[in-house]
């Protein structure tokens, strides 16, 4: 297996794990290129023998994945769509990482937001930097929802009750906050933490290709169906891209406001509650916000 053609993604196996560094300047943003690479990336790692454990990292030392690329979402035409029946390419890139017979595991050292988030949840296992691994949900601050499997796999990774306040809070949480919530498996001080992943992925991938896969066939099946539980999420999310949502203003004030930009990434979480006030609302939810 070469992993050629990848420009974004630095793949190199070792012992059984490959090691996937994510590299796509000024901020890892989750677009099109970039989940194009993930898809190609993640299909040759499923069909490559030599390889028991995928670690997911990244390059830059502010950014794991910031998010989805608003700019792209907001030029989405709003139109009705029909009620999915089957899950699209964003869903079935992600879920790989879930169902492929490798452990995949993020470490998350910078910002993961949105898509970056959800890449992490649709992994096997999180890892993150104490003071420095920031988590967060701010689609319904968009007038969206979490698209990519965030209201699913939080569901069933925290709770509802917590689900609810990460998604409907759009607050940023910290790796120590992550943690306590359940939201990954660690948090360890930035000294550790790669090399906490890489002893991890190096002992699992010690072990029987076969026993590893089997394992975690079995650990899916103790769950719900997890292909209904993403439909449902995607119905809902085509609801919100038709016409008729706060999703377009709101996503422009977004952009206008410089938060896709590297200074603004660092207070998306504080400035959700300056992209407008809910019109629908009668009772004035969020007045004064401007």
């Amino acid at each position: 297996m070469a992993y050629d053609g990848l420009e974004r993604l630095g793949v190199e196996r070792d012992a059984g794990v490959a090691f996937v560094t994510i590299d796509s300047p000024p901020m890892n943003l989750l677009g099109g290129e970039l989940f194009g690479e993930i898809d190609a990336c993640t299909r040759e790692l499923e069909a490559d023998d030599s390889v028991r454990v995928a670690v997911f990292r990244s390059a830059d030392p502010d950014f794991f994945i910031a998010h989805g690329d608003v700019e792209g979402i907001v030029q989405m035409p709003e139109r009705e769509r029909p009620e999915p029946v089957e899950l699209p390419f964003t869903h079935t890139a992600l879920e790989r990482l879930r169902k492929m017979p490798k452990v995949t595991i993020a470490q998350v050292e910078g910002f993961a937001r949105g898509g970056g988030s959800e890449f992490a949840l649709a992994c096997d296992m999180r890892f993150a930097a104490l003071g420095k691994a920031v988590f967060g949900q701010p689609e319904v601050a968009l007038g969206i929802l979490p698209g990519a499997g965030g209201t699913y796999r939080l569901t069933r990774l925290v709770g509802r009750a917590r689900a609810c306040e990460i998604v409907l809070g759009c607050d940023d949480f910290s790796a120590e906050e992550a943690e306590r919530l359940g939201w990954v498996n660690r948090a360890l001080p930035p000294g550790t933490v790669g090399a906490y992943v890489e002893r991890l992925a190096r002992r699992i991938a010690g072990f029987p290709a076969k026993a590893i896969a089997q394992a975690k066939a079995v650990m899916d099946a103790a769950g719900e169906d997890v292909a209904a539980g993403l439909l449902a999420e995607q119905a809902a999310f085509e609801r919100l891209m038709a016409g008729g949502s706060e999703r377009v203003p709101r996503m422009r004030r977004f952009l206008d406001l410089g938060c896709q930009t590297l200074p603004g990434e660092r207070t998306i979480g504080a400035d959700c509650v300056k992209l407008g006030a809910d019109r629908s609302d009668p009772a004035g939810a969020g007045e004064g916000v401007s």
